[in-house]
């Protein structure tokens, strides 16, 4: 007695032989936490000065986090602390006017905070990141075009990896309620945000791959200037060192002749 054929139950099982076989989808890599260096990040502001130029101003200081995928941008969060009361426009009465009440109002709104909701990838080097500003107690949604400059292990001790970006966005300061001195001030301010930031952990994380990210070696003139800077120390370490050479006793004086 013959069996019969059962193709669908065939093909099932073919495709479950396949699907065991294939090699396994390799897992995301996981976000990296990074903290912003207060040193190296700097918020530029540019607003109209009665129509004749842009005032500049720049706010040092600022401190947060970001976590981040290189492959995956869409996994990206940034939260950021900026110190309007460090804000520098270059003159100490521009300053104060800045930072008074019917401005910035910096006693009671010390801070500004962005802290991003969703990152939109544009290409492997620039993404939008939409967020959350809080500024004079007015919290609003704005979106900040970045581009990511590099990541790579800092050249300096200690040595940590770096990532770098930069951002700009425009704004209204009305919007935050930031009205005063229409005349004077214009409405639309620029933002510009150069930030550096190291990963966070010990040390040792940070150690380089010699097969990805191989450490570079001094240029030839320059490990040959540090070879005869140390051959000259050594040099001179031996000369203080040594004993001093006996001098030589003096010739004598010729008998004076007699009278």
């Amino acid at each position: 007695m013959s069996i019969p054929h059962r193709p669908a139950a065939r093909l099932a099982g073919l495709a479950l032989a396949a699907l065991l076989c294939a090699p396994a989808a390799p897992a995301s890599a996981q976000a990296a936490s990074y903290r912003l260096d207060p040193v190296h990040t700097r918020v530029l502001v540019a607003i109209s000065h009665a129509g004749f130029s842009d005032a500049l101003g720049t706010v040092s200081g600022s401190q947060g986090t970001l976590a981040f995928d290189p492959d995956d941008w869409r996994s990206a969060q940034v939260d950021i602390t900026v110190p309007l009361a460090r804000i520098d426009f270059g003159d100490a009465d521009w300053n104060k006017a800045v930072q008074a009440g019917n401005l910035l109002d910096v006693k009671d709104h010390p801070e500004a905070r962005f802290v991003s909701s969703r990152i939109e990838p544009v290409d492997a080097t620039h993404f939008i990141a939409h967020g959350a500003l809080t500024l004079h107690g007015v919290t609003r949604e704005v979106a900040l075009d970045v581009r990511f400059n590099q990541l790579k292990r800092h050249p300096l001790p200690p040595f940590r990896r770096t990532a770098g970006f930069s951002a700009t966005t425009t704004l209204s300061r009305a919007a935050f309620g930031i009205d005063a001195w229409k005349s004077v001030i214009g409405d639309t301010v620029t933002l510009r945000i150069e930030a550096e930031a190291t990963r966070s952990g010990k040390a040792d994380l940070d150690t380089p791959d010699a097969a990805s990210e191989p450490v570079e070696a001094p240029e030839a003139d320059e490990a040959a200037a540090a070879a005869e800077s140390a051959a000259q120390a050594a040099a001179d370490a031996a000369a203080e060192t040594a004993e001093p050479e006996a001098s030589p006793d003096p010739a004598p004086h010729p008998p004076k002749p007699t009278p």
